[in-house]
């Protein structure tokens, strides 16, 4: 059986109606890499849930007078559990409040997005999501590095870097991952580090594998650390990089030397080699 599913399509101009909930992706932190989209349903949201984002100026694109409430998570604290903002969502709809749950980078990319949208279809509410640009493609663009190469990497893996319990994740097959090459992209990575660096390493990776860390991501205070896989543990620690931090592994971390343009004048992002 076929099926086709018109709903998802989003009108031009299309808002969020009394009662809805639109799931909304802020991107990487820069408010310029937030959509169009994203910004015309924050300016006619009556309640958004946010994260704790990397750019807060994107909450200035919300409407006056509308409700903001801060959800995310930060070392390891959550002023709401997800039960508890999935109750939040639900009742906002039913009080007939165009309701937005802001999310950095995409909602459905280590987002918890899909959870969201489960308990609010069962609750009966009707959602929308708005796709985000994902850090995991804007941090290393960001840093100069294509997470694809021709000749270099055909495939890039998206991880996470710890479970709900803040545990590396056992699901991952981390000695996979280490002997099929290509680029693996670690979300939420910078604390379990030195686990993820270990595991590659005993599937095979090369020590001299190139390591990128990029933290925070396309705001003015962004840093890059330039490492290797038998090094970045160190590294890392020795750099104190801000959060939130993601981690490329693989070739193309090191073109970004040969690909990013000549310097401009004015204020310089951190590098370290």
């Amino acid at each position: 059986m076929i099926s086709v599913d018109f709903r998802s399509a989003l009108a031009e101009g299309e808002a969020p109606a009394p009662g809805e909930v639109w799931l909304v992706g802020a991107g990487p932190g820069d408010p310029g890499l937030l959509t169009r989209r994203a910004a015309s349903v924050l300016a006619a949201a009556d309640l958004v849930l946010h994260d704790a984002l990397p750019g807060r100026a994107v909450l200035r694109l919300v409407r006056p007078g509308a409700t903001l409430l801060a959800v995310g998570k930060r070392k390891g604290h959550a002023p709401l559990s997800q039960a508890e903002i999935h109750a939040k969502l639900i009742e906002g709809a039913r009080a007939g409040l165009r309701v937005v749950r802001l999310k950095g980078g995409d909602p459905f990319l280590f987002g918890r997005g899909g959870e969201e949208a489960a308990a609010l279809a069962e609750a009966g509410i009707p959602w929308r999501v708005v796709p985000g640009v994902t850090a995991g493609l804007a941090a290393p663009a960001a840093a100069g590095i294509p997470v694809t190469h021709r000749g270099t990497a055909r495939a890039v893996t998206f991880v996470t870097g710890h479970d709900a319990a803040g545990n590396l994740p056992d699901s991952i097959d981390w000695a996979a991952l280490g002997r099929a090459g290509g680029t693996i992209t670690a979300f939420m990575a910078l604390t379990k580090l030195d686990e993820i660096a270990l595991r590659l390493l005993a599937a095979g990776r090369p020590a001299s594998t190139p390591v990128a860390v990029v933290a925070q991501a396309s705001l003015p205070g962004q840093a890059v650390l330039r490492t290797t896989l038998g090094a970045c543990t160190l590294d890392a620690r020795r750099a104190g990089l801000p959060m939130p931090a993601l981690v490329v592994i693989g070739e193309v971390a090191a073109l970004a030397a040969t690909l990013l343009p000549p310097a401009e004048p004015g204020p310089r992002r951190r590098q370290s080699a």
